[in-house]
């Protein structure tokens, strides 16, 4: 089998050192190009780690990725593996679809419907918009009448993809933690007056709004990564004064702090939705109940390089060095 690879971003460069490591038949492309389907002619597979925040990306990744795939070729991500990357109104249905233990959610496609829920509801809850990762796009709502302004805003002007003023907090937030520059913070306040061009293409989310059940006293999530028949984890800490662990760039990896029940959740919902990786990002209710509150396909995996090991499916698990994005390009060629 020859595996086509797009030829940057992502897991790009790790899969072509394992390929070439293992001597499998690999060809770089470029899914930019108009003539993708004429540089795939020769080629059995793609791979492409897209970003969701990518101008291009955005257009049609996941079109050409699900056309390559009703082509008969295999492809990573398939269809099961990304279609509600990026959707967290996608990921509640079909969560609780397959009765997941996902944290109380709600949609609205009505304001009228969503102020009559938001009076009578208990606060605080969390405000989400469909597309952001790291924390983008979430916030905290503590009263019935902050809930209604942003209902209203929802249905209304609605919410620009990129908070330029969240931004700029964020950047000076790692600056004082050492992990930005200055430099970086003064293109955060360039871009408070100059949005990114994904933000003018994306356009307003509005027309919905959803909220998620507020779980308290946690002060990290958990990331359990399942590929395949293993997986590895690392715990997330919240920012200080803050509600939101993704993002935040404080990462444990020490086994000892990843719960196994996570890593059971983990390996039961990808069997039942047949990814070829899944991100579950989890939370507690009380001591024990864990609790999803998004999946995605994609991480950095730069920060997943000091786990301490991983799991099988049986939850043995295995100390040392490992490499998952090997187990991509394996799991393509077994299927």
């Amino acid at each position: 089998m020859k595996i086509a690879i797009h030829k940057s971003g992502g897991f790009a460069e790790r899969w072509i050192s394992y390929c070439q490591e293992k001597s499998i038949p690999y060809k770089i492309v470029n899914c930019y190009d108009n003539d993708i389907i004429e540089q795939l002619a020769d080629c059995d597979a793609l791979m492409w780690h897209f970003y969701h925040a990518g101008v291009k990306d955005f257009l049609f990744a996941k079109q050409l990725l699900y056309a390559i795939q009703i082509s008969g070729k295999k492809v990573f991500p398939d269809f099961n593996t990304v279609w509600h990357f990026d959707d967290k109104v996608g990921q509640k249905y079909l969560l609780e679809a397959i009765h997941a233990p996902l944290a109380p959610s709600y949609v609205f496609y009505s304001k009228d419907e969503a102020m009559r829920w938001a009076k009578t509801t208990t606060y605080p809850k969390v405000l989400k918009m469909r597309c952001g990762a790291s924390s983008a796009n979430v916030r905290l709502v503590k009263t019935k009448q902050e809930a209604a302004r942003l209902i209203t805003k929802s249905f209304g002007k609605g919410f620009a993809q990129y908070n330029r003023l969240g931004n700029l907090k964020e950047r000076w937030r790692k600056k004082l933690l050492g992990k930005a520059t200055m430099t970086d913070v003064l293109k955060g306040f360039v871009r408070f007056f100059y949005t990114t061009d994904f933000a003018k293409m994306a356009g307003y989310e509005k027309g919905y709004v959803y909220f998620q059940a507020f779980i308290p006293d946690n002060t990290y999530d958990i990331r359990i990564v399942v590929i395949g028949n293993y997986a590895f984890g690392i715990k997330r800490m919240v920012r200080k004064n803050d509600f939101r662990a993704s993002g935040s760039g404080n990462i444990i990896y020490k086994k000892s702090e990843i719960s196994e029940e996570c890593v059971k959740i983990a390996f039961e919902i990808n069997q039942k939705l047949n990814t070829q990786c899944i991100a579950l990002d989890f939370v507690f209710a009380g001591l024990h109940q864990a609790l999803v509150i998004e999946i995605s396909y994609g991480f950095v995996p730069q920060g997943y390089d000091a786990c301490e090991g991983y799991w099988d499916k049986n939850l043995n698990w295995y100390e040392g060095e490992f490499n998952p994005y090997g187990w991509m390009v394996e799991n393509l060629l077994e299927k």
